[in-house]
């Protein structure tokens, strides 16, 4: 326990982040900028180990960051007691082994989406956090924009009426390039679903922290580019390799869904990984019987909102973020000063160590992402069937 410069008692927490390629720099500086942008915060993160297979790079991530301690294997954080909270954004196939080691170990855990390659996995790490009684957060970022917030409050406060129907889309050009490496992301066993856990997860959870629960959909998915280079060494991010042993790709790189809510509202959602000519086009339009609410991601800060009582020929007037929406006041003083990715994680840290300090979830938990996979389970029986699946959460 030290004191700030504000005079508030500070308690230190260990953490450490397992998995170090461009997610794991990213939790690394929302945890650097945390105290700046949350003075108040009585818990400063302290970046005690980070943890990379990759030989190298945990120790240039030591040296960049400031982490103390820099190790190849992961569950070298598990026996480490000066680590009590963990970022884990390894690739999705060991979502579910740390997670739960880290859990079962009495460590609090940050850890991206889609939590596992299927909501058995999902719920395996949700259990493990349960059980233990630590805290879980999960990467479901865009929720964290002050528009997504000011959306859901007057969604919730009945400003556009009863909603009807919502079109979530989530176009990207990431994979596109025909010499994008064929990494671990296009492997069923690794990578899971495709773009299905990459970029839909995302979509389902705007659509649930919208709207509500999901109760049914229908699917159709297709793969674009169907082989892809094998790398001849390690890859980060979104690699290219020519000249390799072709092989194929075996998940998905596109997606389109109709979904029905308990509430009565139905819904579109659509995601592609190979979209030429779109970067992050991420968004969301809800329509009610009095209004509806439009958000692009690429304006983050800027809300379209329609509400009246004129029904046809209402204009849609677009609002500035400023403070007194979400978190907007912990970045800018005033209107329509951007905010960018990088806060939205920031503010996920926020919540995830608020979590910690008052023994109460904030933000994303667990149980987000296990409704979220539900819903990814339930577009691959779909696609698969040719007709609707029923998005069983389970037990």
């Amino acid at each position: 326990m030290d004191r700030s410069k504000e005079g508030l008692m500070v308690d230190t927490l260990g953490v450490a982040v397992v998995g170090f390629g461009w997610m794991g720099r990213v939790h690394s500086q929302a945890y650097a900028r945390v105290p700046h942008h949350y003075p108040q915060l009585g818990l400063r993160p302290e970046l005690v180990t980070v943890a990379d297979e990759v030989p190298g790079r945990a120790e240039e991530a030591a040296a960049r960051f400031g982490f103390a301690t820099a190790v190849r294997d992961w569950r070298e954080v598990v026996a480490d007691p000066r680590v009590r909270a963990v970022s884990i954004t390894a690739p999705n196939f060991l979502h579910r082994e740390i997670g739960v080691a880290m859990a079962e170990a009495g460590k609090h855990i940050w850890i991206e989406k889609p939590v596992g390659l299927t909501v058995t996995d999902a719920r395996a790490v949700a259990d493990a956090v349960a059980k233990a009684g630590v805290q879980g957060t999960v990467g479901f970022n865009y929720r964290n924009a002050p528009a997504v917030e000011s959306a859901r409050r007057l969604i919730a406060d009945g400003e556009i009426g009863t909603v009807t129907h919502v079109r979530v889309r989530l176009f990207s050009d990431y994979a596109a390039h025909p010499e994008g490496a064929l990494t671990w992301r296009y492997e069923r066993e690794r990578g899971g679903s495709g773009v299905l856990g990459d970029l839909a997860s995302h979509g389902v959870d705007l659509a649930r922290y919208l709207l509500g629960d999901i109760t049914s959909l229908t699917a159709d998915t297709a793969v674009f580019v169907p082989e892809r280079a094998r790398p001849t060494g390690a890859t980060a991010g979104h690699s290219r390799a020519s000249g390799g042993e072709l092989g194929p790709v075996e998940n998905e790189d596109y997606v389109n869904c109709l979904l029905r809510f308990a509430s009565g509202a139905r819904g579109v959602l659509e995601a592609c990984r190979v979209s030429v000519g779109e970067q992050n086009n991420y968004g969301f339009e809800v329509h009610g019987t009095k209004g509806a609410v439009f958000w692009d991601f690429r304006r983050m800060n800027e809300l379209g909102v329609s509400r009246g009582d004129r029904y046809q020929d209402q204009p849609v007037s677009t609002v500035y973020m400023g403070p007194g929406e979400g978190e907007y006041e912990a970045f800018q003083p005033g209107s329509a000063n951007a905010m960018g990715y990088d806060d939205l994680k920031v503010i996920e840290a926020y919540r995830f160590l608020s979590s910690i300090a008052e023994g109460a979830s904030h933000g994303a938990t667990l149980a987000d992402a296990v409704h979220s996979a539900a819903a990814l389970d339930a577009m691959a029986r779909s696609a698969e069937s040719g007709g609707w699946a029923d998005v069983h959460r389970g037990g």
